[in-house]
């Protein structure tokens, strides 16, 4: 009696135990960011919290950065669901879809997203246009600077060939400089070529990919917000049990708590930047002014153009009232 209770309360065991695994949920992450980077760095700490307190319940496999992915795949991967989620920027799956880069044109912060209705707003686009979740912004505050080797006295770029994203493109070519897209880790060797004479990029992170020893100015003021997020692929999101829907959210929300942080950081990389030599270019008020709106009227335009009825419909929610 005892040997058949005991092997009665193995199988119980035994069947909870495979429930319990069947109930938790691996999720495959990629970064189009590099794994040295501040954007993977920052993420780190959070999986490793993430996977310690939602053991039996949903864990992140982090597979790799551009390594394992290149940066502009990383956004059809999750679309077609090769894997389920990837920390990215908008402006790397515009291949995906245009509106992605809208993100950048944001002017309030991500917790007013949430309450204001844009973030649900941006997720009924992602859902019908990409089949994704937009699911989290780990950066804001990061403004993008144009850098360059050649010094200006105005904002002109007349003669200038700049490395871009989508992100910048129609601002730079407004400002009459001719573009060249190249992946970052194509840009250092651009720059000791003379392929490129400059590059945009946000406040932080040059010296992650060693551009500061290829840089001599960075232009002030800085203009749009450099957006890099958490997206997941739709039907995997929608798979996941309400259990684990509360817990992811809960995470991501908690990840958002954090983006303080990249105020502190912005201070100390232009610190960093001018204790590397990099000399800051300034314009008066008025020019500077000029020179940031000018940015957000090319970038809506632009947005327009692309998707008249989204960028309508997004312009009023990303401005701030």
């Amino acid at each position: 009696m005892t040997s058949l209770r005991q092997a009665a309360l193995l199988v119980l065991a035994l069947g909870a135990a495979a429930g319990a695994a069947a109930q938790e949920t691996t999720l495959r992450l990629v970064s189009a960011f590099a794994e040295n980077g501040i954007y993977v760095q920052r993420l780190q700490p959070w999986i490793q919290k993430f996977n310690a307190e939602g053991k039996g319940v949903l864990q992140i496999n982090f597979i790799g950065g551009p390594k394992a992915m290149p940066p502009f795949e990383a956004g059809n991967a999750v679309k077609t669901g090769v894997v389920d989620m990837a920390m990215s920027t908008g402006a790397f799956y515009t291949n995906v879809m245009p509106e992605a880069d809208f993100l950048k044109l944001t002017q309030i912060p991500v917790a007013e997203q949430r309450r204001n209705g844009a973030f649900d707003a941006i997720n009924k686009v992602w859902n019908e246009k990409a089949n994704m979740q937009y699911l989290a912004r780990m950066v804001e505050n990061q403004p993008f600077h144009i850098y360059t080797n050649k010094k200006v006295d105005k904002p002109d770029l007349s003669g200038q060939k700049i490395r871009i994203t989508p992100v910048y493109r129609d601002f730079f070519q407004a400002l009459n400089a001719t573009v060249i897209t190249t992946a970052p880790g194509e840009v250092y060797t651009a720059l000791e070529r003379g392929v490129v004479d400059g590059y945009g990029w946000p406040i932080g992170g040059i010296f992650d990919l060693k551009w500061e020893e290829k840089t001599k100015f960075r232009i002030d003021p800085g203009f749009y917000d450099a957006e890099v997020s958490l997206v997941m692929n739709l039907p995997a999101y929608n798979k996941l049990s309400k259990a684990q829907h509360d817990y992811l959210h809960k995470q991501l929300l908690a990840l958002e708590a954090e983006n303080s942080f990249w105020a502190r950081y912005t201070a100390e990389e232009v610190a960093r930047q001018q204790k590397a030599g990099i000399e800051t270019i300034k314009f008066d008020p008025a020019t500077s002014k000029a020179f940031v709106d000018k940015a957000y009227q090319v970038g809506w335009a632009s947005a327009e153009k692309q998707s008249p009825d989204i960028a309508k419909r997004f312009k009023p929610l990303f401005a701030p009232k």
